[in-house]
């Protein structure tokens, strides 16, 4: 009986868990912020001033033009100072104000074709002939927490 009282309350006990978190979310001491996203790039051999090209002209372009639309806040190019073994050449960064719906981001996309005159078809073959000049070792995405 002692057994079924201890199991009938930590039922309850637990059933109440999801109601008191919203409580605890609301004395939370930080706010959602930007979100970021941190690409890492490995220039191949002899490629370097080739693709710091690619990124002053077409890159820079379309990360002006998304800060002119207001889809994102700043953008920045880091390199790796005394990589170590497996670390990457370059790290893209691009501050975004907030997630955007798949709307918005078709919406932009075609924003951008039109500024290129191209099409998402071109610009997938664009990007894969990049595959000569770097490789993409993968991206990150955080977002900030604003302390209050």
């Amino acid at each position: 009986m002692k057994l079924m009282k201890s199991a009938a309350l930590a039922s309850v006990m637990m059933m109440a868990l999801p109601v008191a978190a919203p409580a605890f979310a609301q004395e939370s001491n930080y706010d959602l912020g930007n979100v970021w996203s941190a690409s890492r790039i490995n220039v191949l051999p002899g490629q370097f001033e080739n693709y710091m090209d690619h990124l002053a002209g077409q890159w820079k372009k379309v990360n002006e033009f998304a800060k002119a639309e207001g889809m994102l806040v700043e953008y920045h190019v880091l390199s790796t100072n005394n990589a170590r073994d497996g670390e990457p050449d370059l790290i893209l960064v691009i501050e975004y104000k907030d997630y955007y719906s798949k709307a918005q981001q078709e919406a932009f996309n075609k924003k951008v074709n039109a500024m290129l005159a191209s099409d998402d078809r071109s610009r997938t073959a664009e990007s894969g002939a990049r595959s000569s000049m770097r490789e993409l070792m993968g991206s990150t995405e955080y977002q900030e927490l604003v302390l209050k």
